[in-house]
C-alpha cells in the first residue's frame, strides 16, 4: 500500500476545516477584542468631549459592526484558505495579514495616541487608516481572483473603513 503524498491533497478533513474556521474567525475577533481592551479608557475619555462629526453613530453601534465585520473577514480568509491545494493563495493571505495587522494599529494610535501626541497622533491614523483602505482593496481583489465570494465578503469591511476615515478626518480637522 502506498502512501499519498500529503501536499498533494486537493481538500481537508472536515475537522481541519472546521478548526481552520475556527482560527480564521477567532483571530480577527481577537485583534478586535484587544484593541477595544486597549482604547476603552480612552473612548470613555477624550474622545467623549472631542468634537465628533454630525455623522458619527452613537457608540453601541460600533460593536456590533465590527464583530460582523470581523467575523466576514475570517469567513473570507478561509474560504481563500481551502481553495490553497489548488490555487496559491499565500500572497493573498499575506496581504490579509498585513491589512489586519493595519487594523490592529490604528485603534491604539488614534484613540490612545492623542492623550500623548495630541492632534499629530490623529494625523498618523490617518495615514494608518489610509493605507488599511488600500491594503483592504488589495485583499478584496487578490481574494475575489481566487473565490468571488471572499472578495464579496469584504466589501462591507471596505466600506466601513472608509466610512471611519471620514469620522478620523473630521476629528483631526476640528479637535
Amino acid at each position: 500500500m502506498t502512501q499519498k503524498d500529503p501536499l498533494a491533497r486537493t481538500s481537508d478533513s472536515r475537522p481541519r476545516q472546521v478548526l481552520a474556521l475556527i482560527l480564521f474567525v477567532g483571530i480577527p475577533l481577537a485583534v478586535g477584542f484587544v484593541g477595544s481592551l486597549l482604547t476603552q479608557d480612552e473612548t470613555d475619555g477624550w474622545y467623549q468631549e472631542a468634537d465628533q462629526a454630525p455623522w458619527t453613530p452613537p457608540d453601541a453601534v460600533f460593536g456590533p459592526v465590527w464583530t460582523v465585520l470581523y467575523i466576514s473577514m475570517g469567513v473570507a480568509a478561509w474560504l481563500v484558505w481551502r481553495k490553497r491545494h489548488t490555487v496559491n493563495a499565500t500572497p493573498a493571505l499575506a496581504l490579509f495579514v498585513a491589512q489586519l495587522v493595519l487594523n490592529s494599529i490604528w485603534s491604539p494610535l488614534f484613540f490612545g495616541g492623542y492623550p500623548v501626541a495630541g492632534t499629530a497622533a490623529l494625523w498618523a491614523a490617518m495615514v494608518v487608516i489610509l493605507v488599511l483602505a488600500v491594503a483592504i482593496a488589495a485583499t478584496i481583489w487578490r481574494f475575489w481572483l481566487i473565490t468571488p465570494v471572499a472578495g464579496i465578503l469584504l466589501l462591507p469591511y471596505l466600506g466601513w473603513t472608509v466610512y471611519a476615515s471620514t469620522l478620523n478626518l473630521y476629528i483631526a480637522l476640528m479637535n
